[in-house]
């Protein structure tokens, strides 16, 4: 694909919340792609994309249409349930095609390896959408740590916690584990993959999983404790059912500590509406909700100084993809990177159903 001028064909399997709210819109808002088809039967999920995208929009009822004419493409994102993924995934490669999956691209760190050698084999892209790399939060917590403004971290506590009392259902909230449900492969996916981005390696694991809500199937509340080859060490929060939200963030280093309070706004963005476009500001966090960097007193009195928050950058992530089919750029997230981040998932879940640390 080196050299070509006309943007690259995205065929889009799935139009529910990772398809319409993050992907297409996404996908859209990148120079040099374009989405050309949408794997989705459902009227009003055609009617959905076809207001936002245009009457030139094609749609097709199942993925296997995506293969019988894989040549009208050039890349296939697959935002479909969980449970899909890797059938989907070697599908598309077997099929000669690039692929970005939706993360937990696999249900276990073999099937992950297992993809990623296929690809390599067939001389494929294929890159996991890992999206909060590009958090607000995050780039501006590995800023600091490039900066050495921390010092040596000592220990890194990352928290994604919401209040949901109520359940939701759909196969997210399953306790069948081919549906590759709870929080643990969901909320989980995103932190363990940032703490070992910034932290390297992990040799061990410890985890406590629990099901909290009435009539709840999957895990709703746990908490991770990763050991680095570095001896950092991270302990990890995802949660349904947090009444009073901790900090996002809470680096501890030997020089100085980060508190940062808040989500990301991207995802409420995309969600209420809003689009990237060249130019104009995007992922922009009010001054009120900086995080602070100081040592010795409680950010909640006072304590440290504001620390800007970088602006968070989701489109950053489709146009390395565009970058790497286009001219060879780098994988923006190797399936191998997302392998080593299941490796940690499934010892947290070993752990906390065992009750013992697992070393990797």
């Amino acid at each position: 694909m080196t050299g070509t001028s006309s943007p690259l064909r995205v065929g889009l399997i799935g139009y529910g919340l990772a398809g319409s709210v993050f992907h297409a819109p996404l996908i859209a808002a990148t120079e040099g792609l374009a989405l050309d088809t949408v794997v989705t039967s459902n009227p009003e999920r055609q009617a959905q994309a076809t207001a936002e995208f245009g009457a030139g929009l094609r749609f097709v009822a199942s993925p296997d249409d995506l293969w019988e004419r894989a040549g009208e493409l050039d890349l296939i994102v697959i935002a479909s349930p969980n449970k899909t993924h890797v059938p989907l995934a070697t599908a598309a490669l077997k099929a000669g095609l690039p692929v970005v999956v939706d993360k937990p691209v696999a249900g276990t760190a073999a099937e992950a390896r297992e993809l990623a050698a296929l690809a390599e084999e067939r001389g494929l892209l294929l890159s996991v959408f890992q999206n909060r790399r590009w958090d607000n939060d995050f780039l501006t917590l590995k800023a600091l740590l490039d900066g050495g403004e921390l010092g040596g971290v000592y220990r890194f506590e990352s928290r994604f916690e919401r209040w949901r009392p109520q359940l939701k259902g759909g196969w997210r909230e399953s306790g069948n584990p081919e549906e590759i449900g709870g929080l643990l492969y969901d909320l989980g996916s995103h932190v363990v993959d940032q703490a070992l981005v910034l932290f390297g390696r992990a040799v061990s694991v410890y985890a406590e999983s629990d099901v909290r809500r009435a009539g709840a199937q999957a895990d709703d509340d746990t908490f991770i404790a990763i050991t680095h080859e570095n001896g950092v060490r991270s302990h990890l929060y995802v949660s349904s059912t947090t009444a009073q939200l901790g900090p996002r963030f809470r680096v501890l280093g030997s020089q100085a500590g980060y508190v940062k309070y808040g989500l990301d706004p991207q995802e409420a963005a995309l969600r209420e509406g809003k689009r990237p476009r060249a130019g104009e500001p995007w992922g922009v966090e009010c001054e009120s909700m900086w995080g602070r960097v100081g040592s010795g007193e409680s950010p909640a009195t006072g304590g440290g100084r504001p620390r800007p928050t970088v602006d968070g950058d989701y489109p950053a992530y489709y146009a390395a993809v565009a970058a790497a089919l286009r001219d060879g750029a780098p994988n923006p997230v190797p399936a191998t990177q997302a392998a080593d981040a299941l490796d940690v998932l499934e010892a947290a879940r070993r752990s906390a159903r065992d009750g013992v640390v697992v070393s990797l």
